[in-house]
């Protein structure tokens, strides 16, 4: 089923905020992509991915040590996500199109696939925003949390508030060894077509995960005298590292209180328009945090992706505050957590809301 958003609903909103937007770079001077802060950023953590690896591998430390820096690792690889390779995939890093390219590729040396993330991020996650059974974001792990009013509900998921958090942990080494292979090959992604890939993708998504076992995997159990448990539990506490921080950050910014979860009529139409339907299913939290915009890459600033994905994170801030200010005028919902601690117990909510039985009944038909 095709979504269809009422594009006639509450114009004025996008048009006057993008116009406000466009109007703040130009008085500016500046432009839209990255700047001396965006290029620093990534020498940090790229240069920072590199110092740490081979720490791991020559260091000589001893095994706790080791844990530690394979964790940091995993992190680092999280932030490298966030604040390189997402804003060249959205082509926002630079106005170049073979810089975006070319860093782009940083998300496939992590273990993860950029075109796959292209297609199920920028073109699904994006235009169906939290809409059950289209924005598969809300499917982080089917049959065991609750993400939605509308998926099934179980038993279990009464208690999901209390696991949910280890199996966002999870996430990453689903990513490298499931999720990507089986986004690449299924033939619908939501409800939206997911066939006749470039045959250089092929290659693209086999050579790159090859590439990542060999560097992650088969070097550091040539190189370092451990044993196999001793890398096994390494390798897994990178990954769950990874996934943590990967899962905290892109939930905060969807499933928290207030955010919606449309579900579109019979023939697909959603009452909104998309601008405003971004509005009502997307957060924003830590704006003031110096720590949270260095290492999330704007996306605790997500109502300002959403509407502007083709610019370059380091600009949310200001823009924030047009859109903020535009979202009052117009009347139009603006969520907000203002610490990440609030945006995080806002979430836990929400899972024990999901998981209980009695929000999923169905609503009483009007007499």
């Amino acid at each position: 089923m095709k979504i269809k958003f009422n594009g006639r609903k509450s114009p004025a909103f996008y048009a006057e905020v993008r116009k406000e937007v466009d109007a703040y770079f130009k008085d500016n001077n500046i432009g839209k992509h990255a700047n001396g802060e965006m290029i620093m950023k990534s020498v940090f953590f790229l240069g920072s991915l590199v110092l740490v690896y081979f720490m791991i591998l020559f260091g000589g430390f001893n095994m706790w040590v080791n844990l530690l820096l394979a964790i940091l690792i995993g992190m680092i690889q999280a932030f490298i996500g966030f604040n390189v390779s997402h804003d060249a995939i959205h082509g926002a890093y630079s106005s170049k199109r073979s810089v975006n390219q070319v860093l782009s590729m940083s998300f496939n040396l992590i273990g993860a696939n950029a075109y796959v993330w292209k297609i199920t991020h920028n073109q699904v996650h994006h235009t169906y925003t939290n809409i059950p059974g289209h924005d598969e974001d809300l499917d982080v792990a089917p049959g065991l949390v609750r993400l939605s009013p509308m998926e099934k509900m179980k038993p279990m998921m009464r208690y999901q508030h209390l696991y949910a958090f280890f199996l966002y942990g999870l996430a990453s080494l689903s990513w490298v060894f499931r999720k990507d292979y089986m986004k690449f090959f299924k033939k619908e992604i939501g409800c939206t077509d997911n066939t006749n890939h470039p045959r250089k993708e092929y290659f693209n998504l086999f050579f790159y995960k090859i590439l990542y076992y060999t560097l992650f995997i088969v070097v550091p159990l040539l190189v370092m005298d451990i044993t196999w448990w001793q890398f096994i539990i390494g390798f897994f506490m990178m990954h769950w590292a990874e996934g943590l921080v990967l899962g905290l950050v892109f939930q905060l910014a969807h499933v928290v209180e207030g955010t919606d979860f449309p579900e579109p009529g019979e023939e697909g139409q959603v009452d909104e328009s998309w601008a405003i339907h971004q509005m009502m299913t997307t957060a924003d939290f830590s704006r003031d945090s110096w720590t949270a915009k260095f290492f999330c890459g704007g996306l605790n600033f997500q109502v300002e992706h959403h509407l502007f994905p083709n610019i370059c994170h380091v600009h949310y801030p200001e823009i924030s505050k047009i859109v903020e200010r535009v979202a009052k005028k117009h009347n139009v919902p603006f969520h907000e957590n203002k610490t990440f601690k609030g945006a995080l117990n806002s979430h836990y909510k929400m899972l024990k809301k999901f998981g209980r039985e009695e929000f999923h009944a169905p609503v009483p038909a009007a007499v």
